[in-house]
């Protein structure tokens, strides 16, 4: 039988820009593809490969500095095209000129009856970290017995695609994957559902319910509103397309890095799902999907609340499943600026009319007035639905004070949960990076 759990906090985003069908359409394949270790925290990376390396697909290209099992690999065979560094030498992306004559690193078929066999197969496949540990919203570590396993199979976030079509007709897929993580832990597996959903009762896991009311679909939310983590406990999150791969894997020896990714937001012509491969370059991805004359853009890998900006000339990232496309706002000419009232104005503060129009709205990437003190505004627990008070909570990251980080339920956040008290924040403060910054010094510290 299935749980239901109501949700009354949150907030959608009624954007322009949203899909027009589900049904994928397939694409040429990328010209390159790139692996970005800053999409997977906790990843110290180490090279595999040096430009010029010919790779298959799945051939490791990075290996984790603390344990070197943990690998991520190239979604796709060809030669390593370059090896981008930043300050410090730090290892912004690797870059895969794609050759579709390239083989495959292939595995055997594993046992999922055995743990440390689907560890060790995890690992080298890449997939390993593609799952998120609390606390500290890291890919897991090589020890760990989580005492649950939160995977989610909605996206609520503003132009999201369903997860749940993505996995539609992968039942088998889904249960070998699910046989294979309860092997690793040590209590249930819970998947997150939306209400009224059409998936089925999968096989070795609780189907829970939510309402489409985001950030509702964040296994974070998810997870804190059915049993929340405490401190010394470790749970593990992933999304329903990710244990598809993993029992895919399980039961062929081989990872798929076939993706299908929505190209939606205003300024795209006909926001479609396209089928192409992870960390796919958006050149080929964006190819005639922009609006004619459109410039002074801001191409997001992700959504408008926690994507990545990448540009044009960028490259799918993490969780590689949805590319927006927004006005820049640079060029905006507007009377007042900011402080328009013009009903076209998007806002959650009643001063503004757009507040109590249904209509959908076309944003830009301004924040709308300077960054200032934090004030204590009481904004944040509007759209927090979970049993922490958001504002102490950050105040405390700011402090560095551990005792009341702890107290006040850092264990059960990740940067992603705080996306809409960023964007309804008068402040203007950078939330997301802000926890981020804190679980990384408690981690640090503890």
């Amino acid at each position: 039988m299935r749980r239901t759990i109501n949700l009354k906090k949150g907030l959608n985003l009624n954007l322009v820009g949203g899909l027009g069908s589900d049904a994928p359409v397939a694409i040429p394949l990328p010209a390159r593809v790139a692996v970005v270790p800053d999409d997977f925290p906790g990843f110290l990376p180490k090279l595999d490969v040096a430009e010029g390396d010919r790779v298959e697909c799945g051939s490791p290209l990075l290996r984790d500095k603390n344990d070197g099992r943990i690998k991520l690999v190239a979604p796709m065979g060809g030669t390593v095209e370059a090896v981008v560094r930043g300050a410090r030498r730090k290892i912004e992306r690797v870059v895969v000129k794609v050759d579709p004559s390239a083989g495959t690193a292939g595995m055997t078929p594993f046992d999922t009856a055995d743990a440390a066999t689907v560890t060790e197969a995890l690992m080298a496949s890449g997939l390993w970290a593609m799952m998120r540990r609390r606390p500290y919203d890291i890919v897991p570590l090589p020890d760990d017995k989580p005492r649950s396993v939160m995977v989610t199979a909605m996206d609520t976030a503003p132009l999201a695609p369903s997860l749940e079509k993505m996995v539609a007709d992968r039942r088998t897929d889904v249960e070998a994957g699910i046989r294979a993580l309860s092997k690793l832990s040590a209590g249930p597996i819970y998947i997150g559902i939306e209400q009224g959903s059409s998936l089925p009762d999968f096989s070795g896991a609780e189907m829970v319910e939510f309402p489409r009311l985001h950030p509702a679909g964040n296994p974070g939310v998810q997870m804190a509103n059915i049993d929340p983590v405490n401190k010394g406990e470790v749970v593990w999150t992933l999304d329903i397309v990710t244990l598809a791969r993993i029992g895919h894997l399980a039961m062929t020896g081989q990872a798929d890095w076939s993706v299908d990714v929505a190209v939606t937001g205003s300024e795209v012509n006909a926001p479609r799902i396209e089928k192409t491969v992870a960390g796919a370059a958006l050149e080929t991805v964006l190819e005639g999907e922009l609006q004619a004359g459109a410039e002074h853009l801001r191409v997001i890998s992700g959504n408008v609340l926690t994507g990545v900006p990448v540009g044009k000339d960028g490259f799918l990232r993490f969780p590689y499943r949805q590319v927006t496309v927004i006005p820049e706002g640079d060029n905006a000419d507007e009377f007042m600026g900011w402080a328009s009232m013009s009903p076209s104005k998007m806002s959650v503060s009643p001063s503004f009319i757009g507040r109590f129009l249904n209509r959908k709205f076309k944003p830009d990437a301004r924040i709308n007035g300077g960054r200032r003190a934090m004030i204590m505004s009481g904004e944040y627990d509007k759209v927090f639905p979970m049993d922490i008070l958001p504002e102490y909570l950050v105040k405390a990251i700011l402090a560095k004070d551990i005792d009341r980080m702890e107290a006040l339920g850092i264990y059960e956040v990740a940067p992603e949960d705080f996306a809409l008290a960023e964007y309804v924040d008068p402040s203007k403060l950078e939330l997301q990076k802000i926890v981020r910054e804190g679980l990384d010094y408690l981690r640090s510290e503890v």
